[in-house]
């Protein structure tokens, strides 16, 4: 899960790593993910040399050249880490800014105020839902983990029972609903109205998100019931402050980068000109970065000038939060390299030509492909690409509301089963301080249900429409 342009250059890959058979393939693509499963589970290599190791064991069991490999592999650590890097990194100064500042006591001693128990889980898929509108996941994720984290441990929650209903939230924004680049994208190829794409895709969210959320987090929390994980924890300031920012500026620091990245997204729906200079000024302002880095010099003066913070204690709060991530821009970045090495192998194309032949209904089609694609290379955004330029052509007859279901199966196959070669797995299972089962048995079994629940929706509604 990683920006737009670099899914495309993904997804556009020229010249496969390897001319290996589709058989070949097949058999190095289980290897190379076992060789991880084994060495993280069974010998407790520390996931960065796993997938490191696994990358290259994917290589040599297919037969490329081994320097080849390699490059596949950097290339996708690097630019993993270029689009996740710098977010994950703003994300933790703006955390640990509204640790520090008492900004997040605030935000949590609110909800948990104002919520009830039972309602909690509902108010979490709700706020997730929200902020994952115009939001990249990686974002969201960033915004939403201090308040997810403090709210399970203040409340005396069940970490799953609280953090499965934000990530459904965010999970589903980002497969299902434009503007995120998956969607846009299958919209563009599928030749799909982008109201109606967007108005069907609300129908399919809400049961989807309730059912993958709030309802699942109650099994999930009884398949593991872990402690969020101190490292993670915002902690509470030191010393006793004087003061702390009220809930409204705080509030606003955090929902900053979405406001900015939802005027982008209406800006480029609206005027739809490149060359026009509103949209080119919007397309920088509401960029992830920008708008991020916006948030946190933003949060300097409404969350530590508001704390009583000098320039001192600024400039230390943003040193102490970068130290903590480390691992896991490493394990994420590692997760994109394996992914790319995946895609560059030319996974993606063994997969179209399997697909090629099958005779099945177009909505199934769509979601079974992207499903595969998944499967195999970990992204979201290359599934929904490659399975909507396949299916493009089944489109062309299609009413306008049957080729914006058909995007809609598209996005609901993409989100199928995240595991070890997507790097949004590695984001999640750091986060929330599991191990490799724990994170299959809570993540990658919500997405499946939000990819087998919305593909239920869309084909419920294919049969209304």
């Amino acid at each position: 899960m990683t920006s737009l342009s670099v899914e495309m250059l993904a997804a556009d890959a020229v010249e496969p790593i390897t001319s290996a058979g589709n058989a070949q393939l097949g058999i190095a693509v289980l290897a190379g993910i076992a060789v991880i499963v084994l060495l993280i589970t069974k010998l407790k290599v520390h996931a960065f040399l796993a997938l490191t190791i696994g990358s290259l064991a994917l290589g040599s069991f297919a037969g490329a050249d081994p320097a080849k490999t390699l490059t596949s592999f950097t290339a996708g650590l690097g630019s993993t880490v270029a689009g996740v890097g710098v977010l994950i990194a703003l994300g933790a100064v703006l955390g640990k800014l509204l640790a520090d500042s008492g900004g997040a006591d605030q935000i949590v001693d609110t909800i948990l105020a104002r919520t009830s128990g039972r309602a909690m889980p509902w108010a979490m898929v709700l706020i997730a839902s929200i902020i994952g509108l115009p939001l990249f996941f990686e974002v969201g994720i960033v915004l939403m983990i201090p308040v997810v984290l403090l709210v399970a441990k203040r409340g005396n929650f069940s970490l799953m029972r609280i953090g499965i209903p934000a990530l459904a939230g965010l999970s589903v924004m980002h497969g299902l609903i434009p503007p995120h680049p998956g969607p846009l994208v299958a919209i563009d190829a599928l030749g799909a109205d982008l109201g109606v794409t967007l108005a069907l895709g609300v129908l399919v969210a809400v049961p989807t998100v309730v059912i993958a959320g709030p309802l699942f987090s109650r099994y999930a929390a009884r398949w593991v019931d872990i402690e969020p994980p101190e490292k993670m924890i915002p902690q509470r300031p030191s010393e006793e402050l004087d003061r702390r920012p009220s809930f409204g500026a705080t509030l606003a620091t955090i929902l900053l980068p979405v406001v900015l990245m939802l005027v982008k997204a209406l800006v480029d729906i609206v005027v739809d000109d490149p060359e026009n200079a509103v949209q080119r000024v919007t397309d920088v302002i509401g960029s992830p970065l920008i708008a991020l880095l916006a948030a946190v010099v933003v949060g300097m003066f409404t969350l530590g000038r508001a704390a009583g913070f000098t320039k001192g204690r600024l400039s230390g709060t943003v040193e102490k939060s970068l130290a903590p991530i480390a691992g896991i821009l490493l394990i994420v970045g590692a997760g994109g390299g394996f992914k790319q090495t995946l895609i560059d192998a030319g996974v993606g194309r063994m997969v179209l030509d399997f697909s090629e032949n099958w005779s099945i209904p177009a909505l199934l089609l769509g979601w079974l492909i992207a499903v595969a694609i998944r499967l195999a290379t970990g992204s979201a955004t290359v599934a929904t690409i490659s399975a909507a330029g396949l299916v493009a052509p089944l489109a062309a007859d299609m009413s306008t509301s049957h080729a914006a279901l058909l995007v809609l199966a598209v996005g609901a196959g993409s989100l199928f089963f995240s595991h070890v070669n997507d790097a949004g797995f590695w984001l999640v299972k750091e986060y929330f301080g599991m191990d490799v089962p724990q994170t299959i048995k809570t993540w990658s079994v919500m997405e499946t249900i939000i990819s087998v629940v919305s593909l239920v929706f869309v084909l419920l509604l294919s049969l209304v429409l």
